[in-house]
């Protein structure tokens, strides 16, 4: 059985490990380091943890402000409030300076779960994905975090790394991850399922039920939202007989949007999605939740059979 993981666990983590190594790392939170997971930083450099409570537009002003001063920021708090509270500052303060704010993000999507409506980011990818400057990042699982943090250190600019809040199991053999590369983890000659985030083990289980029934499918963990990987998109449409993208996400603006973009332009295909449909979330468990927007692995199962039919 594979592992279970808090991505954000492996966040906090990664943050200690890469503070450790540079002293130009500063980490802030709105109030909520105990959830993101930034408390591990904070109790280790606490000269470099800054905490702005309920004031995310000053703390993402205050991000751009450090890193004008050649300091390497990560913000953390809710996608919600990330995306939705401080889209100003983030497009005007940081994206328009290109600064190197690593902007990551806990508790996206409908799986935040009781929360309910009020703290389930189901636009976020879209807000941040149209900023110039801006490149997103949505782990599959808890190591693939820790590679997008990683990776986010490594290139400049501005970064938005989207993370959920239950635990999430580990993806075996999905291979390297290289940013801005998409990762190719089941090869089938019907149907090519292009996911990001929890949908991708979702996508696997939906293979593995296909396969049984005939139908060999593709499995691709887009990771990297922007910039997209625009030449395995396109090798998938030209092969296979239609597209279907898989997202916690608004199915307008995100992941599937942005696939729309590419095939219309230089191979229009058929390209279906599965995400969330003109609906704000609501209170419940995970997997209820996912069962009620129909994001599980049956959804799948169901819309390839039908349009395969």
């Amino acid at each position: 059985m594979a592992e279970m993981l808090y991505q954000r666990d492996i966040y906090g983590q990664t943050l200690v490990e890469l503070g450790k190594r540079n002293r130009d790392i500063v980490v802030l939170d709105a109030d909520l380091s105990c959830s993101t997971r930034t408390t591990l930083f904070a109790k280790e450099f606490p000269d470099r943890f800054f905490n702005f409570g309920v004031a995310e537009q000053n703390l993402m002003a205050t991000a751009a402000g450090l890193a004008s001063c050649s300091k390497i920021v990560f913000v953390s708090t809710f996608a919600m409030f990330a995306t939705g509270r401080a889209w100003d500052q983030v497009r005007n303060t940081i994206c328009y300076n290109n600064f190197n704010v690593k902007i990551v993000a806990s508790h996206a999507g409908i799986t935040v779960g009781p929360d309910g409506s009020s703290h389930q980011a189901l636009e976020d990818i879209a807000l941040m994905r149209l900023i110039p400057n801006m490149k997103v990042i949505v782990p599959c699982d808890g190591p693939q975090t820790r590679d997008a943090v990683i990776a986010s250190l490594a290139i400049p600019g501005p970064f938005y790394i989207r993370l959920g809040r239950p635990k999430v199991p580990t993806i075996e053999n999905k291979g390297e991850f290289v940013f801005g590369k998409a990762q190719v983890i089941k090869e089938g000659k019907d149907v090519a399922v292009i996911a990001c985030g929890i949908m991708v083990n979702e996508a696997l289980i939906a293979a593995e039920s296909l396969l049984k029934k005939g139908v060999k499918i593709t499995v691709v963990n887009l990771h990297t939202v922007r910039p997209l990987d625009t030449e395995t998109i396109l090798r998938l449409a030209r092969i296979h007989r239609f597209i279907l993208v898989c997202e916690e996400h608004s199915v307008v603006g995100g992941l599937a949007s942005s696939i729309d973009e590419v095939v219309a332009e230089n191979f229009p295909c058929k390209v279906l999605r599965l995400g969330i449909r003109n609906r704000f979330g609501q209170s419940g468990e995970p997997q209820e939740l996912l069962r009620e927007y129909n994001l599980t692995s049956q959804d799948i199962e169901r819309v390839i059979l039908n349009n395969l039919a």
